[in-house]
Parts: structure tokens; sequence; C-alpha cells
């Protein structure tokens, strides 16, 4: 079974490992396939990638992908995960599979039949794929959610929390999860499995109606409009910068102990969206407050904080930048061009 457990002994943390070197030892020269590579995690996944002397090809049927984003060293296939036979020529080509595709929460409820057949279909596709090509993939890394702990029992959360099932997208996530784990139990599939917790940063597009609440904010700041806050503003989430979520998930790829295991990616720090508002404001320099709107369907749930224990004794993983320097930056991104706004 696919461990939700780190050990706790804290033998390991003499061993830290320089990431950049482990990475590149890694994966110079080989040849990574990423789904999903032209949205907002996957293309900085590929990019980093590449910096690290990988040869990239992604395949994105740009539902929310955007091809800008799309670094021009990778080789770029329209497609989607959906596509069997695609899927398996393309992973017979490649050393590591990194899973990103999927459909996103906000739209998730207006179509269930294109949720389930992206996040649970294309999963199973990616794995049978996998398993075929075993003799040459070496690990497909799957990146998850932190939504499928909905109303946790405790916090911070631990991988090992029973799911809480709240969203059509957290169902068809959580659902993928479990094939992963028939396919790790089965076939001896090597997969591992992060767990991202509200990713945001630079390349976050605000023109896209599925970015997050920090783009949203951002924009408004810029305009000298108040930030909108779905409900009473109290609920929590734990914001990931982007540099630090690619990191982890490469890690997943390449340390051997990783295989087979789930990991937290997140911060370990909770945050209320008033005072997300609030650091906004003040990284933006204005001072356009917020005001109150209904709370949406989606907004389900009411506390989120992860713990990273096993990240961090497993991967050597722990994250490096705080939210007040995350906003700064993804601030500066923004207004390098008023066009992004």
């Amino acid at each position: 079974m696919m461990r939700a457990n780190a050990p706790r002994d804290g033998s390991d943390f003499h061993l830290m490992i320089d990431y950049t070197t482990l990475l590149r030892q890694s994966f110079e020269g080989r040849s990574v396939l990423v789904t999903g590579g032209a949205g907002f995690v996957g293309s900085q996944v590929s990019g980093r990638l590449l910096q690290l002397g990988a040869k990239v090809t992604i395949l994105d049927d740009f539902t929310t992908g955007r091809e800008e984003l799309v670094p021009p060293a990778a080789e770029l296939v329209r497609g989607s995960v959906t596509d069997m036979p695609l899927v398996s020529k393309l992973a017979a080509e490649s050393d590591y599979l990194i899973h990103m595709a999927a459909r996103v929460l906000a739209s998730s409820t207006n179509d269930l039949h294109s949720d389930s057949a992206v996040n649970i279909g294309g999963m199973i596709n990616v794995l049978s794929a996998a398993r075929d090509h075993a003799a040459t993939l070496k690990r497909v890394v799957y990146t998850s959610t932190t939504s499928i702990y909905g109303n946790a029992r405790a916090l911070p959360i631990h991988e090992d929390e029973k799911p809480n099932i709240l969203s059509p997208y957290a169902a068809s996530k959580y659902a993928a999860e479990s094939y992963c784990n028939v396919f790790y139990e089965m076939y001896g599939t090597p997969v591992s499995i992060v767990r991202y917790s509200n990713v945001y940063g630079p390349h976050q597009s605000p023109r896209n109606p599925y970015c997050g609440v920090i783009s949203k904010f951002f924009v408004a700041c810029h305009k000298g409009e108040p930030m909108c806050i779905h409900g009473s503003g109290m609920q929590t989430r734990d914001f990931t910068y982007i540099d630090d979520a690619v990191t982890a998930t490469l890690l997943a790829a390449v340390v051997p102990r990783a295989e087979g295991s789930i990991f937290n990616v997140g911060t370990g720090v909770e945050v209320n969206v008033i005072h997300l508002a609030e650091a906004i404001d003040k990284a933006a320099g204005t001072r356009v407050g917020y005001k109150f709107i209904d709370r949406r369907d989606i907004d389900n749930v009411t506390r989120r904080v992860v713990n990273m224990e096993r990240a961090r004794q497993i991967l050597r993983w722990v994250p490096n930048v705080s939210l007040d320097a995350g906003l700064l930056r993804t601030n500066e991104w923004l207004i390098q061009d008023a066009a992004r706004i």
C-alpha cells in the first residue's frame, strides 16, 4: 500500500542533499513527459526540468493551459490524456512521467463527465502506459490536491488523515490516487503522489477565470477596487509559493524512498482570507481594502493547513518562500507588464 505516514525518528536529517545537484544528476539527458505542461504549475515544472538538462515533452489540450507559458525548448504535443494510444506512445519515449493534466476545481461542478473523464480516465491511461513501459519508465509523479481532506478532524493535516470529499473535483482526484495505489500494489508501477495546497506565484494569469484567489486580489488592488471575499473571510488555507511546489514535485520523481509514497506540499502556516487580503494590499502598495460577498458552493472548507514532516524526512524538502516574500515576488511580476492585470 502507498505509504501515508512518515518515519518520526529524524535520523536522516543530517543527510540533507543539495536540491540542484541531486536534480541535475537525475534529470540531465533524461526524457520527461509532463501532462498539463501548459498550465500554471506544469509550465514551471517543465521550465525547471529544461534548466536541469532534461528533454521535456508537454502534452496539453489547452482547456486551461496557455501556449505562451510553454517553454520554447520543450516539445509540445496538442492532445488529451484521454487519448490512450497517444499517452502510450509518449510514455514509451520517456524516462519520467509527471502527470499534472486535470480539470480544475472551479469548473468541475459544471461538467461532471469531463471532470471524471480527464481526472480519472486520464489517470488510468497514464498508469496503464506506465505499466506497459515499465522496463524504461523510472517514475510516475501524480500531482493531487489537499482538497481531498475537506474539513479535517485535526490540524495540521497529516497524509494519513481520512479523506472528507466535498466536491466533484476532490472526488475525482482522490479516485485517481486510489488507482495509483492499485497499480503500485498490483503491478509494482513506480508512482509517487504530491498533494498541493493552494499554489500561487508568477505566471498565474489573473486573466484566467480559474486562477486562484491571490491573483484575483492583486487585480483588484491594481485596479483600485476593494477585494471581494466570499463568505466571512475567516476560512483558512495554506498558501504555497510556486518555486517550492516545483522543487517538491521533482524530488518526488527521483528520491528512491519516495516511490509508493504520498506527500503534502504546503507551508504549515494557516492564513485566513482576511489576513491574506491585508497582506496583498500591503504587497501591492495600495489601500483598497475588501468587501464581503456571498459564499460560493465550492467554499465549503473552513480550515486547512498541512503537515510536511514526511516531505522533510524523505524528500529532504522544506518550503523556502514565506507568504510575504511570495506576494512581493508575485506583485513584481504583475507590474512588469500592465497587460497581465
